[in-house]
């Protein structure tokens, strides 16, 4: 591992040496692509410094207390030194590990997220409403950007499913855990018993594809336009803009009717026909992966459920890492940061474990 790590060293200095260079700095491409290399390597080596400091001062303290004639005095220091660093070098090599593992390609994408009502009905597609909500807030406080692909509202204010794209820096490294079935313990505002129902919604979670990543086939698609239509007849088109788009190779179907253009709507249902499939692919590809840490966070399956929010209780509990917090509805307000940390945790130590 620190033969590795010397090696970075020497090209992380390269590479600050290159960033000062004037033709480099002329050739917009290079020194984008360069610094975006700089940066991920920084806290590698930043912490690999830190490691090397300790490390110097630890043989520094264990070479003194090996000397003879020392006063009391000057070896107690020597000790403090010597335990101080050793705990330190422990704890940088281990975080260290963690730095070095390999890199999910995704997490700087964008991301689609598709959020549909599952069993219960209406009150399912409430549910459905409040995850929307959710997530858009937490967006919001991340200061990123969302657009809304395809929505299908509900006359009672539930959205029977809904797509949107989130782009930001780090969007799909936050957001990856949430694909499953997400299940929901209250009291109906139409429950005149006040019985307490369950439901569930789907989440799925794809990195967005670019065209470059993911090429489809014309032919291979099939497109129906159709005249949109909205809850109680709210935005209904009297032209037909809403857009189907059918992958005939795999069956997946893509609808868009949110905007008044048909231009528009084929552009984002294309959005996430590419995003779906690539997800797909590299669902396939990642699959001996997946199930080696299936038992630590799951592995994103959307028929898996991986979390219940109990609204009488207050409480959130996350089943694949066994997480209880009970500020409900906090986190309904997108504060989500602590689930979010404590997902990424579990998984990085999924991946410990797989390489130990």
């Amino acid at each position: 591992m620190f033969e590795k790590l010397k090696l970075m060293e020497e090209k992380y200095e390269g590479i600050s040496q290159k960033l000062s260079d004037p033709e480099v700095i002329s050739d917009n491409e290079l020194y984008k692509q360069l610094m975006k290399e700089y940066k991920s390597l920084s806290p590698i080596i930043e912490k690999y410094r830190e490691y090397l400091a300790a490390s110097e001062d630890f043989n520094e303290a264990k070479e003194l207390l090996g000397t003879s004639g020392i006063d009391r005095d000057f070896r107690e220091m020597a000790q403090v030194q010597y335990d101080e660093s050793k705990a330190k070098t422990e704890l940088y090599t281990e975080e260290l590990k963690v730095l070095l593992l390999p890199k999910d390609p995704n997490d700087d994408k964008n991301v689609i997220i598709e959020i549909r009502g599952g069993a219960g009905g209406e009150e399912s597609a409430l549910f459905a409403n409040s995850l929307y909500r959710m997530y858009t807030m937490y967006a919001e406080m991340k200061r990123w950007k969302m657009e809304v692909l395809n929505i299908n509202p509900t006359e009672l204010g539930g959205i029977k499913e809904v797509s949107f794209l989130i782009t930001g820096t780090g969007a799909y490294s936050r957001l990856k855990f949430e694909s499953g079935v997400h299940r929901v313990q209250r009291v109906p505002e139409t429950e005149s018993q006040g019985r307490i129902h369950t439901s569930t919604a789907t989440v799925a979670v794809l990195p967005e594809a670019e065209e470059v990543e993911f090429e489809i086939n014309p032919a291979e698609l099939k497109i129906d336009v159709f005249r949109a239509s909205g809850a109680g007849g709210q935005h209904i088109n009297k032209t037909e803009s809403a857009v189907r788009i059918t992958h005939l190779p795999t069956g997946v179907i893509v609808e868009c009717q949110d905007e008044r253009s048909q231009h528009k709507n084929k552009d984002k249902a294309m959005k996430v026909l590419r995003s779906r499939l690539f997800a797909e692919l590299q669902k396939q590809q990642n699959e001996e992966i997946a199930s080696q840490r299936r038992q630590q966070v799951g592995t994103g399956d959307r028929s898996e459920r991986i979390r219940t929010y109990n609204y009488p209780q207050g409480r959130l509990t996350d089943h694949r890492i066994g997480l209880t917090l009970y500020r409900l509805e906090d986190l309904l307000n997108g504060n989500l940061d602590e689930v979010f940390d404590a997902l990424a945790t579990a998984d990085k130590a999924a991946q410990l474990a797989g390489d130990a």
